[in-house]
């Protein structure tokens, strides 16, 4: 496969080091001077600009986190004048106050161009035809892969999410080669192009993913459901939006652009920055970004980075797909869970006899966690008799019992009966808050 800028994502560890090494440098300096929180934080630590001089140094600075976006909200961690912002995108809002960022021209061309990296390097080219079902508005994933298939030269359908239906008759009528949007409505819309007839007038080939957990054993079915290559992405709203790292066509991690995002790896309890290799929470630092910069970002996310060799030629490290969220985890009598670990036993039951459509409900009854996992039935187990459904709900039962070491409730349910989401999967459900 083709490599876009080959002088940027080939750069030896080096030379690359010495970039971002220059690019802190002057960050720092420039949010110094125009971001008050940022340069409070430096003065209760004691550090000036000069202090940070190589990007070894990026160790000394302070983190930064997202309750800080709340309470700046909604311009105050900007470091240029709103004149200069030519975009603003922001969070729902549904767990407090909205998170709000902001973009300059420069910071969007800058966006773009990741996107057009990965796209060039799975084979996306201006033959495309890119079909965006990430919604668009105030979230960036729309805008995010638009701007950057429209880079490439490819033609762009900016369908956003919704009206499932019309989406898969314009991806039929349309041509479209390219599928972006969430993992779980790429299944949705795979179950509905079959249930409608329509799955073998598809012409696509590729499909981009992200915003959400996903693990291999769906990549696999969201594949074979609609006869694509899948590769993910990954990105987050306060660093830049989809596109902070991708993988190439040899899918073994994401290579992170790191001559626009510096990534470590903390102990997510001590802070303490841990080798390569090591599993921790992922912190970010935007070394370009004008409008909305930060400096050691603690994204709460669990993965790991491989700087071994890739043999696509890029030198940029790779991140290893998240294993989870420090504030995703949830503690179920006294066991972290993860619901990335559910779904992994939900994608190896065999047979297409359940759909990966679930949900997790956590509550506590008489001062007790309990765990129940809603699984929807496939059509053909739906016709079956009622002791088959009882003996895979045991089996299915005893398989997570046996990777979580805690025994959930498991309940095989009607078809269609899960709520589909047009945009990111809401797989759990936690009633515990309040209660004693």
């Amino acid at each position: 496969m083709p490599i876009r800028q080959p002088e940027i994502e080939c750069l030896n560890a080096e030379e690359l080091k010495d970039m971002q090494g220059k690019l802190l440098s002057s960050q720092v300096k420039r949010m110094y001077e125009n971001v008050v929180c940022f340069r409070g934080r430096m003065d209760e630590a004691g550090l000036k600009p000069d202090d940070i001089k190589c990007i070894e140094d990026i160790g000394k600075l302070p983190f930064s986190y997202k309750s800080d976006l709340r309470d700046y909200y909604p311009f105050g961690l900007f470091a240029v004048p709103m004149k200069n912002i030519v975009r603003t995108h922001a969070s729902s809002g549904t767990t407090g106050k909205r998170i709000v960022v902001g973009y300059t021209a420069k910071d969007l061309d800058v966006w773009s161009d990741c996107i057009a990296r990965m796209l060039t390097g799975i084979g996306v080219t201006d033959d495309d035809i890119v079909q965006v079902s990430f919604g668009y508005g105030l979230f960036t994933g729309g805008f995010g892969l638009h701007g950057g298939a429209e880079k490439v030269g490819a033609t762009v359908i900016p369908m956003s999410s919704g009206n499932t239906a019309l989406q898969i008759q314009t991806m039929a009528d349309f041509g479209a080669t390219v599928l972006c949007c969430t993992p779980s409505y790429a299944m949705h819309l795979g179950e509905e192009a079959k249930r409608m007839g329509m799955i073998d007038s598809l012409s696509l080939r590729i499909g981009i993913f992200g915003a959400e957990p996903w693990t291999e054993e769906m990549r696999e079915k969201i594949e074979e459901t609609l006869h694509i290559k899948a590769y993910d992405i990954y990105g987050l709203s306060e660093i830049m939006g989809p596109g902070v790292a991708e993988e190439c066509e040899y899918q073994c991690g994401m290579h992170i652009w790191e001559d626009h995002f510096y990534p470590e790896i903390i102990d997510p309890d001590t802070c303490e920055r841990l080798p390569d290799g090591s599993t921790g929470e992922l912190v970010l630092t935007t070394l370009t970004k004008e409008g909305f910069p930060l400096i050691r970002y603690r994204t709460r996310d669990i993965c790991r980075l491989n700087r071994t060799p890739c043999r696509c030629g890029r030198t940029h490290v790779r991140l290893m797909k998240p294993q989870g969220r420090t504030d995703d985890m949830l503690i179920i009598r006294g066991v972290n869970v993860f619901p990335s670990q559910i779904e992994e036993v939900l994608m190896h039951v065999s047979g297409n006899i359940i759909t990966p459509n679930y949900q997790i409900i956590v509550d506590r009854v008489n001062h007790t966690d309990t765990l129940d996992v809603l699984v929807e039935m496939s059509r053909e187990l739906f016709a079956d008799n009622v002791k088959s459904v009882e003996n895979l709900e045991k089996s299915i039962t005893e398989q997570i019992r046996s990777a979580l070491g805690l025994s959930p409730r498991v309940h095989l349910v009607n078809p269609n009966s899960i709520i589909r989401s047009e945009g990111k999967a809401k797989r759990v459900i936690d009633k515990r808050e309040g209660k004693i």
